[in-house]
């Protein structure tokens, strides 16, 4: 779930050395994103470092290090890895995918999904496998920079969260765990904002190996979300969903672009303007939406004491 201006730092600032773009492309292989350009890395040092140089001046104007881009990146795959873990195994990411700098957080609330739709579970754990690989594809990009897992609250969060849209009432509780379409309606939440703020990265990416890299992570988020519109819209849930819809647009800015399962009276799995594009968010507007606020703020909603790393405030 990266933003537009965070995936063009990684994207740029990757090339500084060879030993980070060694790792970086390591690890984007052995999840199988499609990396190509190993000659890119048996390039000469002074090749390496003429490509670096322009690079790095690029990047610098705009601050954020490797460092914070990934992490930025991982404190948000923590969140759908934990959500989604729960749902399919009933526990959360082991021990040793959750422990790096800054403080480790607990999680609060999670527990197993009694799935009855076979296809639902299946969809779910195909999910929650994707989710598990990010988390440890940006741990290995990272190494022992890492940050750790924050604390994350998926129980008053999902509350506060259907109380502003009003799918419950103002005294009532949300547990996105006790059925199949609560988890359907929760996990609407995170998925269109990991596709919306992947977009954004595709005009600014100009080295083919990153382009590709970053393009197959995109791919899956879409995917995802794909699957949990589908379901919702097959199971009749459009107007539970426009509300989510429009409490999440009102996190995110002034300009009215996030989009429910329906649309003018047709169905609407992929949200797209009027050229079939998908629109972006920034780093500030996706800290907002799991934040629950559309004020600046460090913390608060799915991660009551902020994110980890120096990328923690919202716009």
């Amino acid at each position: 779930m990266f933003g537009k201006k965070l995936v063009h730092e990684m994207i740029t600032r990757s090339t500084e050395n060879r030993h980070d773009r060694r790792r970086f492309l390591t690890s984007a292989g052995a999840l199988g994103l499609g990396v190509v350009g190993a000659k890119f890395l048996m390039a000469s040092p002074a090749s390496a470092a003429e490509a670096g140089r322009s690079a790095t001046a690029a990047a610098a104007e705009s601050g954020p290090s490797d460092g914070a881009i990934l992490n930025f990146a991982l404190n948000l795959e923590y969140l759908e890895g934990e959500f989604y873990s729960y749902a399919v195994h009933g526990h959360g990411l082991a021990d040793n995918l959750t422990h790096g700098k800054g403080t480790r957080g607990d999680v609060t609330g999670g527990r197993q999904v009694p799935f009855k739709t076979p296809r639902i579970r299946q969809y779910a754990q195909e999910i929650a496998g994707d989710e598990l690989g990010h988390v440890g594809f940006l741990r290995t990009a990272l190494g022992s920079t890492a940050v750790s897992r924050p604390a994350i609250d998926i129980r008053n969060s999902f509350t506060a969260a259907a109380r502003a849209a009003k799918l419950v009432g103002p005294h009532d509780t949300f547990d996105p765990y006790a059925n199949e379409n609560n988890f359907l309606l929760a996990a609407f939440l995170f998925e269109d904002v990991g596709v919306t703020a992947f977009k954004g990265a595709a005009p600014l990416i100009t080295n083919k190996t990153y382009l590709e890299a970053a393009g197959g992570m995109l791919a899956a988020e879409a995917y995802h979300a794909s699957m949990i519109r589908t379901s919702l819209f097959e199971r009749d849930m459009a107007p539970l969903v426009e509300k989510l819809s429009n409490a999440r647009n009102s996190l995110d800015g002034a300009v009215d672009d996030d989009q429910g399962i329906v649309r003018n009276g047709t169905a609407n799995i992929v949200p797209t303007d009027a050229n079939g594009v998908v629109f972006s968010r920034s780093p500030g507007e996706i800290l907002n939406i799991v934040y629950l606020t559309p004020d600046k703020a460090d913390k608060g909603g799915f991660y009551p004491a902020g994110v980890n790393g120096e990328l923690r405030t919202s716009a």
